[in-house]
């Protein structure tokens, strides 16, 4: 594919606004073969991303964001998704060093101090590390979906990762609504994060997630103490979002 621009970008998303799951990841395998690579952190839209890209015999690399502080039960399914589909994670942990400054600083629990704290904890321990996952690759794949939160509402299937050199950034479930996420790991037998079971629809790091009540968001678990409009660790920047960022 050529460098693209806006007008090919926004022919792309109009072309795939309808298209299926399947039909993006066979897309994005077309066009960028190994330069491609899918973000999985064991919830249930990344888990069907797994089963749909073995069915399809594909070999997009895999990557996992593994912070240090992932529940147990995301490393068992983990292990789990790694015998059903045979598949070695590539897996990228916070560099040591910075890592080490931070809690010797500020000591393990910052991030419940300040929103800067919680950020600059999920920039060492996660945004760091998607860089270096996508060193170098031309497109990454997500299973975000519009209806998870605010801050991905109008969320396109295809759109330039202007946070990471401009590289495509595919949303295959984008227009999945959650009852389509589990009735298929339920028809295909997924192996499923089981927090889910009780109560957790956003799973991230264990300090920093909690159970739902009824009738709260599916993302009020996540930094529950912040607002809806700052749910986002900065790993899924959107071209306003970075605009905003500049003007301050």
């Amino acid at each position: 594919m050529s460098q693209p621009t806006s007008d090919s970008v926004l022919l792309l998303q109009a072309r795939f606004d309808q298209a299926s799951a399947e039909e993006i990841l066979r897309w994005g395998d077309r066009e960028f073969g190994g330069d491609l690579t899918l973000a999985c952190s064991f919830g249930a839209e990344d888990v069907v991303l797994l089963d749909i890209r073995s069915k399809l015999g594909l070999a997009t690399p895999v990557f996992v964001l593994d912070t240090g502080r992932l529940h147990e039960e995301t490393y068992d399914t983990m292990r789990r998704c790694q015998e059903r589909y045979v598949i070695e994670f590539q897996v990228y942990a916070p560099d040591t060093a910075r890592l080490q400054s931070l809690i010797r600083s500020k000591g393990p629990f910052s991030f419940y101090e300040s929103f800067d704290n919680r950020k600059e904890c999920c920039g060492i321990r996660k945004v760091e590390p998607l860089r270096r996952a996508l060193d170098g690759r031309r497109a990454w794949v997500t299973g975000l979906r519009r209806e998870q939160s605010v801050t991905r509402e109008g969320l396109p299937k295809v759109e330039l990762d202007e946070a990471h050199n401009g590289i495509f950034k595919m949303n295959p479930l984008a227009d999945w609504a959650e009852d389509q996420v589990w009735n298929y790991i339920r028809a295909n037998d997924v192996p499923y994060n089981a927090l889910h079971d009780r109560g957790y629809p956003s799973i991230g790091c264990a300090p920093c997630t909690r159970a739902i009540q009824p009738g709260e968001h599916p993302r009020a678990g996540r930094w529950w103490w912040e607002q809806p409009e700052h749910k986002e660790c900065g790993l899924h920047l959107r071209a306003i979002d970075l605009k905003e960022r500049r003007a301050r």
